[in-house]
């Protein structure tokens, strides 16, 4: 050892070296997510010089530990061995993890080594970058291949035209490979490098690149060159989208494997958009039906998702013509998915198609799908109606959709039961006062008594978010009245109910209201002989005290009548009941100070 360098110096890579070859792969995982400190300890030139070179030697270790190694490196690892213009460092055991077996260690390696590349110069580019990117391209092993595919683009725009050819003829041998893995890298990665083109070279190289991949014989490395259609489309014409891509549109649309169809209906409205109207017109309507009366449930359903969206770019004769007839078909499809799909998207034609055409064609499928027997197709119906009613106004809609809608929220499943009440302020913001106590007032009180727990509190919310919309004197009227009665039921349930619908909507309302309607059955149900309900009772005495307290009236109502009632509670036999107690005498005499 030099005589010169004291223990602190050695001990941080020494301790590194031990933990990294211990047996134990937590030890391992835990020395590699302190790389960082160790680094900031040796300083920048023995970082570079010691533990750099150490970590590009340790690639033989568990996938796990290479994940945390790969990550770490891209954590602006550069500031702790001398800033970006030592950065390139890096790229040494990086370049070894883009070659390892497992596919998260080298996706994650090559993300880091694009986040070095972006505080690289343009000189460490030439010198560094640019040879490793070789150097993968040409690795006798496929992974080494499949991982340089990212490394393309992220540079592509910061080096000399002479480079940037060199660039696309090397990417073109990878779009060329024997290996489908790297065929399928090249596919999902000539997207973003296409972006980078100059126009001439998306027609030259681009389009070489693409309609090689798209016709590959692995239909994994077709599905993913739908993207690489729209980037290349987005860099032309109309007039030259139509010339050169047609055929591969086509292709695309109409291929044998249903996963390429999925892709294609999957991002149909973003090809849709850069194609040009002309070829919406003429091709795209055509296929867009085609898909929605695909053999295969999974491609129905992705292009139902995309209904709205691709018919704001036709004229609303075509819509009604085309795309409804099949929105028809799609509402009795024997797939609850694609059902699903459809409801959740079939609101957004209402605004495209106006008042007259929603009722005449689209209200009947709504009340057949808020009917299905499949509860997430009724919830994605009711979820989306306020498009319907901006469309076709409330009365309308209260006519023919509200008797579907009550019938729902009786309904056996909880979760569609619950589904309604979230919707219910909604509702009640558009139909008025008058309306909602006629129509839904008493099934609002009916869901305090359900069976399920989860439903019952969100009938207590559904209460005040309904005070909130309708105003105290409303709430004074129509609820207070019909939960206090709730109080006396023999049925503890019901009792506890009571308590926790007044702990929630107490806030909303006046201290007037507390004082006159609540706060006496309240105090009462603090007698009550089961222990859940006594210490909800001081809860909601506690909610009604830091509620109220701020100001002379309500602290005077605390000291009169609540803090007796939480004294006595405080010496209850059962510990929950004296532990909520305490707590909320300590608020109240907090409000006295």
């Amino acid at each position: 050892m030099d005589p010169g360098s004291s223990l602190d110096d050695v001990a941080p890579i020494a301790i590194l070296m031990d933990e990294l070859r211990a047996e134990d792969v937590q030890l391992r995982l835990n020395a590699i997510h302190r790389i960082s400190t160790i680094a900031l300890a040796l300083g920048p030139d023995r970082a570079r010089d010691e533990l750099i070179p150490f970590l590009q030697d340790s690639v033989d270790d568990e996938d796990e530990v290479l994940l945390a190694l790969a990550e770490e490196l891209g954590r602006n690892f550069e500031e702790y061995i001398g800033g970006p213009e030592y950065a390139h460092v890096l790229l040494g055991p990086l370049e070894n993890l883009s070659a390892v077996e497992e596919t998260l260690v080298r996706d994650k390696a090559a993300e880091s080594i694009t986040k070095i590349a972006n505080v690289l110069s343009a000189q460490q580019i030439e010198q560094f970058y640019i040879p490793l990117v070789q150097r993968l391209s040409h690795g006798e092993w496929f992974t080494s291949r499949t991982s340089s595919c990212a490394l393309y683009a992220p540079v592509y725009d910061k080096v000399s035209p002479s480079i940037q050819d060199d660039l696309r003829r090397g990417f073109a041998a990878l779009a060329s490979d024997d290996t489908p893995m790297v065929r399928r890298a090249a596919a999902k990665w000539l997207a973003p490098l296409v972006k980078k083109f100059t126009k001439q070279h998306v027609l030259t190289d681009g389009l070489a690149m693409y309609r090689k991949l798209q016709a590959d014989d692995q239909d994994s490395v077709r599905l993913l060159t739908v993207e690489d259609l729209i980037a290349i489309a987005q860099q032309l014409s109309p007039a030259e989208v139509k010339e050169q891509l047609l055929k591969q549109i086509r292709q695309t649309m109409t291929d044998k494997s249903w996963r390429v169809r999925y892709m294609a209906a999957s991002h149909f409205n973003e090809l849709a958009e850069v194609v040009g109207q002309d070829l919406v017109r003429e091709e795209l309507v055509g296929h867009f039906v085609q898909l929605l009366k695909d053999n295969e449930a999974e491609v129905r359903t992705a292009a139902a998702g995309q209904i709205p969206g691709f018919s704001k770019l036709l004229e609303k004769e075509v819509v009604l013509a085309r795309v409804v007839p099949c929105v028809r078909d799609l509402c009795q499809d024997v797939s609850q998915h694609v059902r699903a799909a459809l409801a959740s998207q079939i609101s957004g034609l209402a605004p495209l198609l106006g008042k007259d055409a929603t009722i005449e064609h689209l209200l009947p499928l709504f009340l057949h799908l808020l009917k299905d027997e499949f509860p997430e197709v009724r919830l994605n119906i009711i979820s989306k109606l306020e498009q319907v009613n901006t469309v076709i106004g409330i009365e309308l809609l209260s006519e023919s959709l509200l008797p579907a809608i009550v019938e729902l929220a009786e309904d056996k499943s909880w979760r569609v039961r619950q589904a309604i009440i979230e919707y219910i302020p909604l509702l009640a913001t558009q139909l008025g006062k008058a309306f909602f106590d006629e129509s839904l007032g008493n099934l609002c009180m009916s869901w305090l008594g359900d069976n399920v727990y989860s439903i019952r509190e969100a009938a207590a919310v559904n209460l005040k978010k309904l005070t909130e919309v309708f105003g105290v004197d409303w709430a004074k009227e129509q609820i207070v009245p019909k939960v206090v009665g709730m109080g006396q039921h023999p049925n503890y349930l019901y009792r506890m109910t009571t308590v926790q619908a007044i702990m929630t909507i107490s806030p909303s309302l006046t201290l007037d209201i507390v004082r006159g309607d609540i706060l006496e059955m309240l105090l009462q149900l603090a007698g009550d002989p089961i222990p859940n309900i006594r210490f909800n009772v001081a809860k909601a005495l506690e909610t009604i005290a830091t509620s109220f307290g701020d100001t002379p009236q309500g602290r005077q109502l605390v000291q009169q009548k609540i803090v007796p009632v939480l004294e006595a509670l405080k010496n209850d036999q059962d510990a929950d009941v004296r532990f909520f107690a305490s707590r909320a005498l300590l608020k109240a005499h907090a409000l006295e100070a």
